[in-house]
């Protein structure tokens, strides 16, 4: 699928085609860190998803909605980790190939996930200029279809599913929080909650070091020149064009968190909760802690989007 707009009948459709495939994750709960919130916050636990990350959910979508003719040249993308581990994983479900262009320095343990699922792992430079010039390269000399890691509309649709599933399991919420980076999961949240929750408002929880969606919505168009300064490996893309325009259509906002305390609340979320999470996902309770004043009282969800750690390299670790 292109980079145009997805609908939330495409989020009902990927539902169904995701469902003999990825898990239904759960949603966890924890009286210890409500006290601390001063609200009633809702895990949406998606390190459980299988390769440890919602982007299983996009990924699958993508992949199973392909022709057969498309699928037998294979699937190609760029990734730093989560999303090349869901797109080898979801290739494999159908027993076709996969090619995932990687970084320099991305996190090893998620290189390793994209190799053990069975991808073709081809080098490049850092940065998203590198990696999509690395991509439509691959794309050329393999004839795979690209799945883009935020920019396609059925990795948007997939994503949104994760939000059907917290609404019918939590029941209504005043206010959703989910990570940005390059707003593929953004994105398919907006489109969900306006279909079935209009009345819940959608947070964007935003590394400092990588605000250019904080940017971007403030200015009316997407900000692209900037260098990621951020623990949050999995949040350093750019804002895709889809991402900017149902975010901004839908009115997003942005709560914009510093790494230090990121890194308190994903020790929070190991300590308390026992839950493995990463920092680009433990962000999102960083962000609900960071704004007392905001979310008091209220229903929130939290979107706990990845548990893919580098355990040799814990952000706490002396």
């Amino acid at each position: 699928m292109s980079a145009a707009l997805a609908t939330f009948d495409e989020v009902l459709a990927a539902a169904a085609r995701i469902a003999p495939h990825a898990h239904t994750t759960p949603v966890l709960r924890s009286r210890a860190i409500d006290a601390m919130a001063g609200c009633n916050l809702a895990f949406k636990a998606e390190h459980l998803q299988r390769a440890g990350a919602f982007k299983f959910r996009g990924a699958c979508n993508a992949v199973w909605r392909l022709t057969d003719a498309e699928a037998a040249r294979g699937v190609a993308t760029h990734s730093s980790g989560n999303h090349g581990a869901a797109l080898a994983l979801a290739a494999a479900t159908r027993g076709i190939a996969c090619h995932v262009v990687v970084p320099r320095g991305a996190v090893a343990s998620k290189l390793a996930a994209i190799a053990g699922y069975g991808a073709v792992l081809h080098r490049c430079e850092p940065g998203i200029a590198a990696r999509e010039a690395a991509c439509a390269a691959v794309v050329e000399t393999t004839g795979a279809s690209l799945v883009h890691p935020y920019a396609d509309a059925a990795v948007i649709a997939g994503q949104g599913t994760a939000t059907l599933e917290l609404l019918a399991t939590a029941g209504p919420l005043d206010a959703l929080v989910v990570p940005v980076g390059g707003g593929g999961l953004a994105a398919g949240t907006a489109l969900a909650l306006a279909a079935i929750a209009p009345d819940c408002r959608l947070y964007l929880a935003e590394p400092a070091g990588a605000a250019e969606t904080r940017d971007s919505l403030a200015r009316g168009e997407r900000v692209t020149d900037f260098t990621p300064d951020t623990i949050c490996d999995g949040l350093r893309g750019t804002l895709g064009q889809p991402g900017f325009d149902t975010l901004r259509a839908h009115g997003a906002e942005v709560l914009v968190v510093d790494d230090a305390d990121t890194v308190a609340a994903m020790r929070l979320l190991w300590q308390r909760m026992k839950q493995v999470v990463e920092p680009s996902s433990a962000i999102t309770l960083a962000a609900v802690l960071g704004n007392p004043g905001r979310f008091a009282g209220l229903r929130v969800g939290v979107v706990l989007s990845g548990g893919n750690v580098d355990l040799d390299a814990l952000p706490w670790a002396a």
